[in-house]
């Protein structure tokens, strides 16, 4: 298929381009294959340069030969184009609304772009799983990385290579994938070095109603407990959920055949909820009455929060389990796609300081997100605005986004990375230049030929010059484990991402520069007063020696 074919209008003078916090433009509008130009002849006038895969819905308007399109983006912006004839109108809607449904992933502008920056670092070979192993050899010699899974064929959603207990060999893991949901048996997450202890991941067992047992898989998850110690199994679904989910085949862990295992099961809500509930927060931010009481009222009913408080509250389990308990944890929803990996990768956050510096989190979220086979051009393929019948789109790794500022707000001297950096991870998940998220799976991906046919975003945000715009500087390197408080009065609206293209919202930036430079002070002064208490420790120290004669 030509682009050509579906642009009727590539070309329109006079067009009116409005845009939130930046002043009106009258220019010319371009359609190419992959985006909505429009450029003006006034000098120091910022272009528009819009991605039609940003493009969530479009609405049309017209008034006398004035036609008006509202175009609604994945990012929750909201810009207006007044165009010139009813019939240019018509066109450039409907070549829009063509051009930003496109099903084919190869016709998508990651396969197009030809970056203008010298690639120093090569993204796609940064974070690959044999890396990450050579690491973990250092710290135990208790794991080995499998090909079992080398040609996708155990577990289409697994990477190539995984990483499984030494005493357990390949056919034993077949046979374990066969009684797990979509063949996702039982895989390394992350290893506590502090005391050995570890975080698995899965999907639900097929237990079904005939109560299916599976000794290899038994095995499997026997063999991460050390002598004498017990783990706990933590279900990212209620009860009643996982008892539907045994009448249709899938199930749970019983605990007769896992008695050295304790199963929490913790209520984190299904894909097509967590859709609405981002309808509705960002209707509700959108809501320009005047009204206090009504916006907090809609604030309330989109149960946004309500997501973000379950996930980190299952997430500080996890943590504690491991770090207080000394105990492993195996944990898994239905699928172990969605939930799982925002449970695995909220505890590694909580647990590993390495993974709250920017490469840290980058290989955080290749390894569990990427390589763990979240479907990312299906959850991202609608953002808030489409008017389209939801199919499988969910703001799963948005809701983790929101998770991790949330726990940077509370700790902002911990992160080496700053809310920026999220904001545009947020933003490349559903429309990017680069092929990083492209595809559902490993196994797409390297169909795709993604390494070979696209730029990795790694290579871009790694670039000096564009490292510094998402570096924080209040950045401290923190050693602890850090406990976010889940209390309701903790855990606030993320702005940054559902309020910023809101007028009244204009100061939150001069705020938050206000609010570096305090704290930046406060930190000198604690850095006096820390240096003034060791000095008086050492005279009183000094006093309480038995003199010499």
């Amino acid at each position: 298929m030509e682009f050509a074919e579906l642009i009727k209008t590539p070309r329109v003078d006079g067009v009116v381009l409005h845009r939130p916090f930046l002043p009106t433009v009258e220019g010319t509008l371009c359609l190419t294959g992959h985006h909505l130009i429009l450029s003006s002849r006034q000098d120091n006038t910022e272009e528009l340069w819009l991605l039609h895969a940003n493009i969530d819905a479009i609405e049309k308007r017209f008034i006398g030969s004035l036609g008006t399109i509202i175009v609604k983006c994945k990012d929750l912006r909201i810009i207006q184009l007044d165009i010139p004839g009813m019939e240019e109108c018509l066109n450039i809607a409907n070549s829009i609304e063509a051009l930003s449904t496109l099903d084919s992933v190869s016709l998508m502008y990651p396969f197009f772009y030809r970056p203008m920056f010298e690639v120093i670092e090569d993204g796609w070979n940064l974070f690959l799983p044999e890396e990450a192993f050579k690491e973990l050899e250092s710290m135990t010699d208790e794991w080995r990385l499998s090909e079992v899974n080398k040609d996708f064929s155990i577990c289409p959603s697994y990477p190539a290579l995984v990483t499984v207990p030494k005493d357990i060999d390949d056919d034993s893991l077949c046979k374990a994938a066969t009684f797990r949901h979509g063949g996702r048996f039982p895989v390394l997450s992350y290893y506590h070095k502090k005391n050995g202890m570890v975080i698995m991941r899965a999907s639900q067992p097929l237990t079904g109603t005939s109560g299916r047992r599976c000794k290899e898989d038994e095995k499997l998850i026997n063999a991460t407990l050390r002598a004498g110690k017990r783990g706990y199994i933590i279900d990212t679904r209620t009860i009643a959920v996982a008892q539907q989910a045994k009448a249709r085949g899938g199930g749970f862990e019983q605990e007769a055949n896992y008695p050295q295992w304790r199963r929490i099961h913790k209520a984190i809500e299904r894909t097509n909820i967590l859709q609405e509930s981002l309808i509705k927060i960002v209707e509700a931010c959108n809501d320009h009455s005047n009204s206090m009481d009504r916006w907090l009222s809609k604030l309330e009913a989109s149960n946004w929060q309500s997501q973000v408080k379950e996930i980190l509250t299952t997430a500080c389990l996890a943590a504690q389990c491991i770090d207080r308990e000394g105990a492993s944890v195996l944990v898994h929803g239905t699928e172990g796609t969605d939930s799982t990996l925002q449970v695995t990768s909220l505890a590694q956050i909580i647990l590993e300081p390495a993974c709250r510096t920017v490469r840290g989190f980058q290989a955080l979220v290749e390894r569990e997100w990427l390589q763990a086979g979240h479907p990312f051009q299906q959850r991202c393929a609608q953002s808030a605005y489409s008017n389209e019948k939801l199919r499988s789109e969910a703001p799963v790794f948005l809701l983790f986004l929101d998770c991790v500022w949330q726990i940077l707000r509370q700790f902002p001297c911990s992160f080496q990375f700053n809310e920026h950096f999220l904001v545009m991870l947020f933003e490349h998940t559903y429309a990017s230049q680069f092929g990083t998220f492209l595809g559902t799976t490993a196994a797409e991906r390297v169909k795709l030929k993604l390494s070979q046919k696209t730029v990795s975003l790694w290579s871009w945000v790694n670039r000096p010059q564009e490292l510094e715009r998402f570096l924080n500087p209040l950045y401290e390197p923190n050693s602890l484990v850090i406990w976010p408080s889940v209390a309701p009065q903790s855990l606030l609206l993320w702005e940054g991402v559902f309020l910023r293209w809101n007028r009244s919202t204009k100061c939150l930036d001069e705020a938050y520069e206000e609010m570096v430079h305090i704290i930046e002070y406060n930190k000198e002064l604690q850095l006096k007063v820390n240096s003034l208490r060791r000095q008086l420790a050492e005279l009183e120290t000094e006093d309480a020696l038995p003199q010499t004669p």
